[in-house]
């Protein structure tokens, strides 16, 4: 869990500090203070933020109730606990955009696999754990009753598959007194395996209509927050050009991570302009993108070795970053490569290049 300390009002430098449980993670050699703690615990939470000015999170699974203490105490929380609480669990997540007539997948509640019969009309659908799933975990597919055996036995939402043309994100930012800027949406294709991202494009190919649609509906989303904040919000474009709210996340998002190179303002730069109350950077992008993921490699684990990497940064205007983990494993998310090129054709011919050249193994 990331958070940022003002040392002076709106003057650089600041001072960071960042609490992880693990001491050998790739953020302790970044930050100011480092310190070892559970981001789940009360105590751990409540003791690494109460002398700071801010914190942020970079992961919803956080101890809510640490942060509204922080949050009552004069700590400013970004984004402020009450959005954490609803987004960090998927079901309140759902209710939440029924509650504000935002479109999204039909859906049931399940405590357990057995109520699955009562809710036949929805399948097939996707059935996801209310809490703790993350990165494709906590995720699966029951087509119907006959492989309900796939499911989990627990509190979970289950939502009615659509028929996806597209998917699509956008990161919001939303600064302290309310004002909203939008990062250009993003087309997304997954591994269908691994219910991972495998790459994304941007701008993504979408019409004129369906942009505002996308633009509207997640404004939405975010807006009946009324929390500052950086805001990924992901959306489904079925065969009807319709759209839905699939997820929200709370934080900076994989799916803004091209913005480090190709956009003005990227979504770490706005982020800390949130938290300091300096004006919303410029969303715009310097050239269009796609970022493609770097996943652990089927078979091997252990300490990662990056096959093809001297071949990858060969390749022009490729953009690669290791995330500096210190063991892989089959599916895991180890870094990505970010390319720019105002041809749309270059930039697909060289992701497929480097998804050929480039192997995590150990």
């Amino acid at each position: 869990m990331g958070r940022m300390l003002l040392q002076a009002a709106a003057n650089y430098p600041v001072e960071t500090h960042v609490m992880e449980n693990d001491d050998e993670c790739p953020a302790a050699h970044l930050c100011r203070y480092f310190i070892k703690g559970n981001i789940r615990d009360f105590d751990s939470v409540y003791n690494f933020g109460k002398n700071l000015d801010a914190i942020t999170i970079e992961i919803e699974n956080v101890n809510i109730d640490a942060l509204e203490r922080l949050e009552a105490e004069g700590v400013k929380v970004f984004p402020k606990p009450s959005v954490l609480r609803t987004i960090k669990n998927k079901v309140l997540q759902k209710q939440y955009y029924l509650e504000h007539q935002i479109p999204t997948a039909e859906f049931a509640v399940l405590q357990s696999l057995s109520e699955l019969d009562q809710w036949e009309e929805l399948l097939p659908a996707v059935q996801k754990l209310a809490e703790g799933g993350y990165d494709g975990r906590g995720v699966q597919i029951i087509e119907d009753l006959d492989s309900s055996h796939l499911g989990f036995n627990e509190h979970s939402v289950l939502e009615k598959k659509i028929k996806i043309k597209k998917e699509i994100a956008v990161i919001i930012a939303v600064d302290q007194n309310g004002k909203t800027a939008l990062y250009p949406p993003v087309e997304m294709v997954f591994n269908k395996d691994l219910n991972l991202l495998d790459y994304q494009i941007c701008p993504a190919d979408i019409s004129q209509n369906v942009l505002w649609k996308v633009e509207a509906i997640s404004l939405s989303v975010v807006r009946n927050f009324n929390s500052p904040g950086l805001f990924a919000v992901e959306l489904f474009v079925d065969i009807n050009d319709d759209v839905f709210v699939n997820e929200t996340a709370p934080r900076v998002h994989n799916s803004g991570h091209h913005t480090i190179e190709a956009h003005y303002s990227s979504q770490f730069d706005m982020l800390w302009r949130i938290i300091l109350g300096f004006p919303l950077g410029n969303t715009k992008f310097i050239l269009p993108s796609i970022m493609v993921n770097i996943i652990g490699s089927d078979g091997y684990s252990g300490e990662p070795g990056y096959a093809g990497l001297d071949e990858v940064l060969k390749i022009d205007n490729a953009f690669v970053h290791i995330y500096g983990k210190l063991q892989t494993k089959p599916g895991r998310k180890m870094g990505h490569v970010t390319i720019l090129s105002n041809e749309k054709q270059d930039l697909i011919h060289k992701a497929n290049k480097i998804k050929q050249l480039l192997s995590v193994v150990a």
